[in-house]
């Protein structure tokens, strides 16, 4: 079993050469190997931020706290490093990569992470049948990653590097954001997949509960002004729901 630690994090957003503003203020999460936790909370609360300093993303700084894999704390590692480790972040953004296709993409990242290239009958198989289950194109391996893709399209290339990956933990930034119903639908199996398959654990990021009808999550957090403000089960996604965030705004 896997472990991902966040203890006492306080995390600044660096704005420039001089300036920087903190956003995470002493947040403390644990999940563990086949975990689902969800984490809602209001518009600038820092839940992306949260999600973008676990993946290493270099706008942010860490002041003080551990992030921990497994005991490792990732904080000094480099991006790709925390990928090897297990760490996987699905971008609420997912960005165009002109000149690079998605076969090449796909099969280099899965090189990188197991330290060796994946048999070529092997893969193709798990390609094909992974676009398959999320009803991707199959011309589209053909394509420059992300260009000119919708934005659901996007989302469940993402959803399909985090099948065949097979990460530790994956963090979902507001996947939910811009898909209609059928979309949402079928990048909330291929999330569920993941999880039964690879008994990965996840940290899902949204403002809805519309994603919870399909991805259930055992453990449910408040985030309000860069920390958790309350914690629960399924029970408290529904309560805020019908309250929404106004009770917990300024403790």
């Amino acid at each position: 079993m896997s472990t991902l630690e966040i203890k006492d994090l306080h995390v600044s957003v660096i704005l420039d050469d001089e300036n920087s503003k903190p956003i995470l203020k002493g947040v403390n999460l644990t999940i563990n190997s086949g975990e689902i936790h969800a984490i809602m909370g209001p518009n600038g609360s820092g839940k992306s931020t949260l999600a973008s300093t676990i993946a290493g993303h270099p706008k942010y700084r860490v002041d003080s706290g551990e992030i921990l894999l497994d005991g490792e704390d990732v904080t000094e590692m480099s991006v790709d490093e925390r990928a090897r480790a297990g760490l996987f972040l699905a971008m609420q953004y997912p960005v165009e990569i002109p000149g690079v296709t998605m076969s090449n993409f796909l099969r280099s990242a899965k090189t990188a992470i197991d330290g060796e290239a994946p048999s070529l009958r092997t893969w193709t198989k798990d390609v094909k049948e992974a676009m398959g289950e999320l009803k991707i194109d199959p011309d589209f391996i053909a394509r420059n990653v992300n260009e000119g893709f919708s934005g659901g399209e996007k989302k469940r290339h993402e959803i399909l590097q985090l099948e065949l990956l097979k990460p530790k933990f994956g963090i979902l930034d507001e996947t939910d954001s811009g898909l209609d119903v059928d979309a949402l639908k079928i990048v909330s199996e291929g999330v569920n997949r993941a999880h039964q398959n690879n008994d990965m654990g996840v940290l899902l990021i949204t403002h809805y509960t519309r994603i919870l009808r399909y991805i259930k999550p055992e453990f449910v957090h408040v985030f309000v002004d860069g920390h958790m403000v309350d914690q629960g089960g399924p029970e408290l996604a529904d309560r805020l729901e019908e309250e929404g965030y106004v009770s917990y705004i300024g403790k």
